[in-house]
């Protein structure tokens, strides 16, 4: 089976109780869709995995007891339940359902500003809360191992902003530490990429620069060896 018979149009209906409205987005695991229930019209989200990536279960059920476990998180998406569907072919393909999240993807968020990039002074705030959501994450000993702007789902609120992160990845065989690590390293690029990434980065100023270590991992992770680091460095930086 390959990753396009998964390709589900608008109104495709999933075991005759979920209707797909449309798709967020795909990665190496699987793809997302939003969905609604047809008997009651609630909407939620739901991660189809790709069947060459989820042999007997294995990555569905981690990725499932990973949120269970970050059930508290407010920067994750709230896990609801497993089930399958069969394929004309007779695939069994398996799918996650979580919380229905709003918003618009940081990438597109991006995206709409002038020269495809934030002001510094948004992006700082969007680190910021991107920063204590991941400290949550890791206070609870897990990781995400997959934070990038395709990745998070943005919202104004007044005058902030609310993140939710979807699709943690299951990374076999990695260490929570490695986890966390790869998490603060994934942080800062996200960072990097709201301001302009390499193309903008020479004219940043030093605080900006400060935070990105020249976007070398050794650097990065030598500053902050934790992502607690990294917050109380960004709430007591000077402008």
């Amino acid at each position: 089976m390959n990753k396009q018979q998964l390709n589900f149009n608008p109104g495709f209906i999933v075991n005759d109780k979920y209707e797909i409205l449309d798709e967020i987005g795909r990665g190496y695991e699987g793809c997302v869709f939003f969905f609604f229930f047809i008997h009651t019209n609630i909407e939620r989200t739901i991660k189809f995995f790709f069947p060459q990536k989820n042999k007997k279960n294995k990555t569905i059920h981690s990725v499932a007891k990973k949120l269970h476990a970050l059930r508290s998180s407010r920067l994750l998406i709230q896990y609801h339940t497993v089930d399958y569907f069969v394929l004309k072919d007779g695939t069994p393909v398996s799918f996650l359902v979580s919380e229905f999240t709003q918003g618009l993807m940081l990438s597109d968020f991006i995206k709409d500003h002038s020269g495809q990039r934030l002001h510094y002074y948004m992006a700082i705030h969007l680190l910021y809360s991107l920063v204590k959501g991941i400290e949550e994450v890791h206070r609870l000993g897990e990781y995400h191992a997959d934070i990038h702007s395709e990745n998070i789902m943005i919202e104004r609120v007044g005058l902030s902003f609310q993140l939710k992160l979807l699709d943690p990845f299951h990374w076999v065989g990695a260490t929570r530490r490695d986890g966390q690590k790869d998490d603060i390293v994934n942080v800062i690029e996200v960072f990097y990429e709201m301001i302009g990434g390499h193309k903008h980065y020479y004219k940043q100023p030093k605080f900006i620069k400060d935070i990105c270590c020249g976007m070398k991992k050794p650097l990065i992770l030598k500053k902050f060896k934790t992502i607690t680091r990294l917050r109380v460095h960004i709430e007591n930086m000077s402008w």
